[in-house]
């Protein structure tokens, strides 16, 4: 039996199939830029699972609101905003004033839509640091791969990839992975002064086994190949509980990060998913051109880390 079936056994969610199957129900969603077919198109699959139940569509377009009454979304609240900012702020006030409990980026400018996010007195923000969890479903791979930092932080510190490192297990244990393996990434895997990143992944090794980071093995530095394929590992005598068994791929910066996340998409042709973690709710943030199966996904993962408006 392989490690991903194993876990599935005990109730491990391995694909996307079974994340919308158990996604917690009755959720309210505060959609940013709902002014798009596609991303009309995921909230309605979302509402026919029963994952969400209404909450906040703000469109920037007029006659936005017959389309989606048309799609049988007439129970959510609707309002046509001025612009993307505008629309953005109307969906983080949703959520602040405790009507909604996932915000989601819609047909709106990343740049406006995190600027409401981040606004310090209307905003989102905690103390700690916001960053993407991309979660990727690859044919060949028995369990759903979790990559960090894939779209907010562009060269975080050894402190704040700790964090990355926690917000990333949590999501995990969400998706019932008790002590998730987390493989910090780098092009070596062994520490060259060199290469930053490699001095970092052997502190987060340090601080995980201290038990600094939560329940997670960590391992570092790690190349891609020895993290996720135990031949890969085996050829290069690298023993440990994470080599070619990670769930959890930590990038040393948001460039390794966004690119790994594309490549998976676009040459590995795996179904996709994307939360952003560290506000007061969880964000559904995915690029405007991403599929409705991919925002479906999104708001589903969404809803395991979010509370109901």
């Amino acid at each position: 039996m392989s490690s991903g079936e194993g876990k599935a056994a005990k109730g491990l969610i391995t694909d996307f199939g079974m994340l919308a199957d158990r996604a917690p129900k009755g959720m309210k969603v505060a959609v940013a830029g709902a002014s798009d077919e596609v991303v009309l198109k995921a909230v309605r699959k979302a509402f026919d699972r029963g994952i969400v139940d209404g909450g906040l569509l703000a469109f920037t377009k007029e006659g936005s609101a017959e389309e989606a009454k048309a799609l049988g979304l007439s129970g959510f609240d609707m309002i046509t905003a001025g612009d993307d900012r505008s629309a953005a702020d109307a969906a983080v006030e949703a959520v602040r004033n405790g009507r909604c409990g996932i915000l989601m980026k819609g047909f709106v400018q990343t740049k406006d839509f995190m600027k409401a996010v981040l606004d310090k007195a209307t905003g989102l923000r905690r103390s700690g640091v916001l960053s993407q969890v991309g979660i990727y479903q690859i044919e060949g791979i028995d369990r759903l791969i979790l990559m960090a930092d894939v779209g907010i932080c562009i060269a975080p510190d050894l402190a704040q990839k700790a964090q990355i490192v926690a917000a990333a297990a949590a999501v995990a244990r969400a998706f019932g992975n008790p002590c998730p393996k987390v493989a910090a990434l780098s092009s070596v895997e062994v520490v060259n002064p060199s290469i930053p990143g490699s001095e970092d992944a052997r502190e987060l090794k340090g601080m995980a086994e201290r038990g600094l980071l939560g329940k997670l093995v960590l391992d570092g530095p790690l190349a891609l190949d020895n993290a996720v394929s135990p031949e890969a590992a085996a050829h290069k005598g690298i023993s440990s509980e994470v080599a070619g068994d990670a769930d959890i791929l930590l990038a040393p910066d948001l460039n390794s990060g966004n690119m790994m996340a594309k490549a998976a998409v676009y040459f590995a042709r795996a179904k996709a998913a994307g939360v952003v973690t560290g506000a007061q709710c969880p964000i559904v943030l995915t690029s405007r051109a991403d599929s409705d199966e991919t925002k479906f996904n999104s708001i589903a993962a969404a809803a395991f880390l979010g509370t109901r408006g």
